[in-house]
Order: structure tokens, then sequence, then C-alpha cells
């Protein structure tokens, strides 16, 4: 394979797809690069003049003509520094509206996607990815519209200068140029598999790091440090050792490149020298044609160099690629569209879910690329507005990946789920989860005061609703004796706060949306049982006609719900009322026991 079809294969793809980010912003990287033919062509004019002083100016004692040409050179050469401020400028500009766009449909991209999606990419690599990997393809671009741009022109311009002066003396080029590209060719094809292994430890990295942070007291609790420094240095020292290789890599070709320009200058002048004893150049001619010498290694330097970093940008860019053209598993559906294929025609989208009834109709799930059985088999049951079903059940039965099918955070392997009558794979997916409040295992919280955390359930929503719902949270009076009370902003994570006391903000969260169907994935394990109590007592009168959906690992949560879901291994064991089943269910019984320490009746 040559040079020229290695560089076609390994970039021109990646170049047509940065075109369609760069589009836009035409007017500056147009301005860039417009500047940058300014600074060649002064590159290129300065040598020329340079020859003129020599071999009219001094060598005829022209006093006049080496001022006049002296103040051409200053003014040409002012010229250039006003070219290269423009090219820097509007380069930086293109480059930065560039990764602000590619940084902003990566995003938006992640935000659509699946639980199946965000478990194949991991939560380090996506930070990686927009941060990182964004940041070297900014990079890049500055450095295309400035110095890739340069390099060729720079190149094809000297040869022409070159040959011109003297075409005899040129055709060391003829062996130069073919070293320089075999060079080039084979350190990019060494460096670019390293520079793939040095985004992947940063990966690893950002797991470790983020793992840290993020269990930083449980490090502390369990006197962990250590152990986690370790860790944590092994890690390092793997990035340092592929970045180490990577880049002695890429080093290598610079004095190499370096080699070849000192001999290629040192026989133009041997040869050079050699025709001005012969009366064939001139001194000035000699001293221009080494300058068209030097810029044309240098340019093939440069390009190098830059061929270099682009093998490095290629493997971000992939990257970046692999998460903008990977499609969500959960595929949303037009809004509207849908009411031609229903049995019955309700005037808009919006009146698919008025009434929350849920039925579930032999449903199974298998998780993406897992082998064996499926997480969830044949679970068939409904929920009838109104009512609170209870999901009990050991560790790992499949509770809450149950619930997660709800909103269609995993779509269903087998069978289907049905709210009001309509499959939720035909509800579009910002109407289905606008009918669900949803209060998660891990109380998640954002920045912000007490007051715009709880506003996440409706932004609309005026002060005294989002009262009402902390009220029913039980969450009021904790919040009313904090200094700032609703105004108290959150520390990260919500460090400020006990774990109970963001479990019900979380619940007032889920409240405050007046959701059709609500979900409390074990929502008050932090709780005490008597403040668990009264927040069932409110929910069912905040919520009355709302189907009601709970996890939960504790006999209490469960014993006034209409129905008890049982599970047990991904099946559905048993349904029924808590008297139905203390009778009936073997596995209900023995939670029973093992929880209240009663014999069952």
């Amino acid at each position: 394979m040559g040079f020229i079809s290695y560089i076609n294969q390994r970039k021109c793809t990646t170049v047509l797809q940065l075109i369609a980010y760069i589009k836009p912003h035409w007017k500056a990287a147009l301005a860039a690069i417009i500047s940058m033919l300014i600074v060649v062509m002064v590159d290129l004019l300065l040598p020329t003049l340079m020859a003129k002083i020599v071999d009219q100016g001094i060598a005829k004692s022209n006093l006049d003509l080496i001022i006049k040409t002296g103040l051409l050179m200053v003014g040409v050469a002012f010229v250039g520094v006003v070219g290269g401020i423009g090219s820097t400028y509007f380069a930086s500009v293109a480059a930065v509206k560039f990764s602000t766009d590619v940084r902003t449909d990566l995003f938006q991209r992640v935000q659509t996607f699946s639980f199946d999606n965000l478990d194949q990419f991991k939560t380090a690599s996506l930070i990686t990815r927009l941060t990182n990997d964004v940041a070297q393809m900014q990079n890049i671009v500055m450095m295309m519209l400035r110095i890739l741009i340069r390099s060729p022109i720079l190149l094809v311009g000297s040869l022409v200068m070159a040959f011109f002066i003297n075409a005899r003396l040129a055709l060391v080029l003829l062996v130069t140029v073919p070293l320089l590209a075999l060079a080039l060719r084979y350190v990019i094809g060494k460096g670019f598999p390293l520079f793939k292994k040095v985004q992947q430890g940063l990966d690893q990295i950002n797991t470790v790091s983020r793992e840290n942070l993020a269990g930083v007291r449980v490090v502390k609790a369990f006197a962990r440090a250590d152990y986690e420094k370790e860790r944590f240095g092994q890690k390092n020292h793997q990035l340092t050792a592929i970045t180490i290789k990577a880049s002695r890599t890429m080093i290598l070709i610079m004095p190499l490149m370096m080699l070849i320009m000192n001999i290629s200058i040192l026989a133009v002048l041997w040869f050079g020298g050699v025709q001005v004893n012969t009366g064939q150049m001139m001194v000035g001619q000699v001293i221009a044609f080494t300058n068209y010498m030097t810029l044309i290694l240098f340019s093939l330097t440069i390009a190098g160099f830059m061929l270099m970093m682009v093998s490095r940008a290629k493997v971000s860019w992939d990257r970046l690629l692999e998460v903008l053209k990977t499609e969500a598993d959960i595929q949303d559906v037009v809004r509207d569209a849908i009411l031609d294929t229903l049995t019955y025609a309700p005037r808009n989208s919006e009146s698919l879910i008025q009434e929350g009834r849920v039925e579930f109709e032999n449903v199974s799930f298998y998780y993406q690329g897992a082998a064996g059985t499926p997480v969830l088999q044949s679970i068939t049951f409904s929920a009838r507005p109104g009512e609170t079903v209870a999901i009990l059940g050991a560790t790992g039965a499949g509770k809450s990946t149950l619930i997660n099918l709800i909103p269609r955070f995993y779509d269903v392997s087998q069978g289907r789920i049905l709210i009001d009558g309509v499959d939720i794979r035909q509800i579009p997916l910002k109407l289905l989860r606008g009918k669900i409040g949803l209060v998660p295992q891990e109380s998640i919280l954002f920045s912000g005061s007490i007051r715009e955390n709880i506003h996440w359930g409706r932004v609309d929503a005026p002060d005294e609703e989002i009262i009402e719902a902390a009220r029913a949270a039980q969450a009021h009076g904790f919040i009313s004796k904090l200094p700032k009370g609703y105004d108290t902003v959150l520390g990260q994570r919500a460090v400020n706060l006990s774990g109970g006391q963001k479990q019900r903000l979380t619940i007032a969260r889920a409240l405050l949306k007046k959701p059709t169907i609500l979900i409390l994935d074990d929502s008050t394990s932090a709780v005490d049982m008597q403040t668990e109590a009264l927040i069932q007592r409110a929910l069912k009168n905040h919520l009355a006609h709302c189907t009601t959906f709970v996890v939960a690992q504790r006999i209490s949560t469960v014993l006034g719900a209409d129905q008890i879901l049982v599970l047990e291994d991904g099946h559905m064991v048993a349904l029924g009322t808590h008297a139905e089943l203390i009778k009936t269910c073997p596995v209900y019984q023995d939670i029973y026991r093992s929880q209240l320490g009663k014999e069952a009746v």
C-alpha cells in the first residue's frame, strides 16, 4: 500500500465526516484559510526579495535598491503577521463552535439512550468522550485550518519556486521527499493502535476516579485508602507506560526528518556552490533556493507532525462517532401518528393515558448479551386505577427490573405491557414518562436548592403545591427547620442531608408531578417505620386515583397493598392480598416469619 493510499484510507473518511460539523461555521473556517493563504504567500515571496537584495543590491552596490527592497520586505512581513493573527483567531472560533456542536449532539444522543445503551458504554467512558475526546478534536480542527492548510500549499509553492530557480538542483528533492513519506507512513502505522490504547487507559482512570470519589466515605469507613491508592496507581502507571510508548513512537520521526532535511540542505549548498563557481548560479539564488528547500522540508516535517496528531485524533473521532451512530434501543413513536392504528380514536395522543390501568401480558425479559435464563419469565397481572401493587421478593428476584419496564427504560423481550389498553411501545416516550412518577432506589438529587429539586417534578408548580407535596412526603418538617428552608442549597450529592431526608425529597418531587402511575422502588428504606406509615397514609390521600407500584424489602411496607406480587428467580410465584398470601404462599410466609418473627396463620 502506497503512502497516499494509506492516508486516503485512514484519513479521508474522517475529513468528510468532520466537514458536516464544520460546514455551519464555514465563514470563520474560510476566513482562517484565506488568512493562512496570505501567510503562505508572504513566506514564498520573502526568499525572492532576499535574493534580489543579494544579487542586484549588494553585488552591484545599489544602496537605493537595497533600501526599497528592504522596506518592501518589512511591509510584506507585517502583512504576514496580520494574516497569522487572523488565521489563529478565525480557526479558534471555528474549532470552538465545532466542539460545541459535537458536545451538544453527544449529550443529546446520550439522553436518548436506553439503560441497555448506557450499560454498553459505561458512565466513565462517556465522560471521557464528552471531555477529553472532544477537546482532542477541537485542537485538531484548529490545527487543520492553520497548519494542515499551510503545509501542502507551502510545499507546492516552494517546489515551484525551487524548480523555477534551478531545475537541476531541485532534483535533490526527488530523493528527499520519498524518504520522508516512507518515514511518515511507518510511524503513523505504528502510532495509531497505541493512541487507541491511550484513550482506553483514560477510560479506566476515569472509572477508578469516579468510583473512588463517589464512594469516598465507604473507603474511609473501611480504611481502604491504601488499597484504592494502589488500584489508582496501577491504572495510572499503565496509562503512563502506554502514553510514553505512543509518544516515543511519534518522537522517532522528528530526528529522522531533521537528519534528512540537514543532509538535503548540505547537498544543496555543495552543488549550489559548484554552480556558483562555474557561473551557472548567483549567490542570492543559492540563498533563495536554500530557503525554499528549508520551507519544503519544514512543511513536510509539520505535515508529518500533523498527521501524527491526526492519527491520535482519529481514535477520538472514532469513539465519538461510536456514540453518535448508536441508535437507541428504545425507539420512540411519532406523536399522534399512533392514533391511526388504534381501534378507537381519541382526539389526541394526550388522551392515551387517563386512568392508569396497567397490564402485564406474558412478559419476559433478557438483558442484552446476557446468557442463561431470563431475568423475568412469563409475568402476567393487572393493576387497576387507584390500586397499590406491592412487589416483594429476595435480592435478585427481578423486582427493580420489572418496574423499569413500565416507563420503557428497557423494552420487554417477549409479551407486552399495556396502559389503558394501549401497548406502551405505541405511546410517545415523553407522554408515557410524563404520566409516571418515579422514586428510584438511589436518591438522586441535583445541585441547587431544595425548592429547585422538588420543582423537577413540575417546573411550573406554585410554591403552595411544592409545600403540599413536601408535607405528603413528610419532608416539610425538617425543611422548615433548616436556616434557609426551601432555599437551602444542597451540597454535592446532597451530602448535607441524611439518607431518609433525601428519600423524602425524591418522594415529594414525584408527588408534585401528580402522576397517573407512581413507582416507588424501595424508596422508604432509610426512614423509620412510623414515618413510613405516615408517608403511606399521605400517599393514599394525595393520590387516591393513582396506580401505585411499591417495591419493598420490608414486609411492613406491603401489608396494606391491594395486591402483593411475589417474585422468585424471575417467576411470579403468587399474587394476592396479605390475608390470602399468608395462607397460601410458602415464599411469602417465609419472608413474613423472617422479618416479623411470627408464625403464619
